[in-house]
This record gives C-alpha cells, structure tokens and sequence, in this order.
C-alpha cells in the first residue's frame, strides 16, 4: 500500500494542536503528515485503515512509534508487538519491522538521525 502524504497549507508552529486531529483516516488507505522535518530527525503522524500497513522493512536510524488512536501490530526482526492507544514501542535501527491495522489507527513516528 503505498502511503498518502498529506502536506500541510499553514505552519504548525507555536501553535497548540491536537496531534490526532492533523491527519485523518481514508478509507483503504494510508495517510501520512510531516510535522518536522530537520537534519536530525523527522516526527511523523500516520493515519491506517483497518487492515492496512507497512509491509516489512529497515531503517538506519532508531525509531520511536507511538500510537494516538485505535490498535496495531508491529512486528519487529519477526515477534508481533500488539499495541493499544497511549503505547509506545521502539525499532532500533537496521533491524526489520512491519505495521498492521488491526483497527483503524494513527500513529505518531519519531526517528532521530543519529548513530552513536
């Protein structure tokens, strides 16, 4: 499936925001929204469908995945992670993960562009 970016018209800055609120769901889809993006890290937030995901891949950075809303299963280096609204679950770099909708869901994705 291939992700939807959604780009946003106005700043976000000194702003207070709703994070769920700045992207919504679409039916059979994936929806994503760039809330930064700096030489150090991005931050994130995805809207899935139910049954939508991620199929398995790696990144080279570290990666902190929190969900706002709804219930996924993230698989990381092959052990499903079932996770709920309010949790969070990290995926160290250069080790193989998967998203999947179990209901429909939004995360919020924080990679940081750092090796030590």
């Amino acid at each position: 499936m291939a992700v939807k970016k959604v780009s946003g018209k106005e700043s976000l800055l000194c702003k207070a925001l709703r994070l769920g609120e700045l992207v919504g769901y679409q039916e059979g889809s994936v929806v994503s929204r760039e809330v930064i993006n700096k030489k150090t890290g991005t931050v994130t937030i995805f809207a899935f469908d139910e049954g939508e995901g991620l199929s398995t891949h790696s990144a080279p950075f570290d990666a902190m995945l929190y969900v706002l809303d709804g219930e996924a299963e993230i698989t990381i280096d092959g052990s499903p992670n079932h996770l709920k609204a309010g949790d969070f679950i990290i995926m160290p770099a250069d080790h193989p993960h998967a998203v999947k909708a179990l209901k429909k869901f939004k995360m919020l994705l924080i990679m940081i562009r750092s090796k030590e």
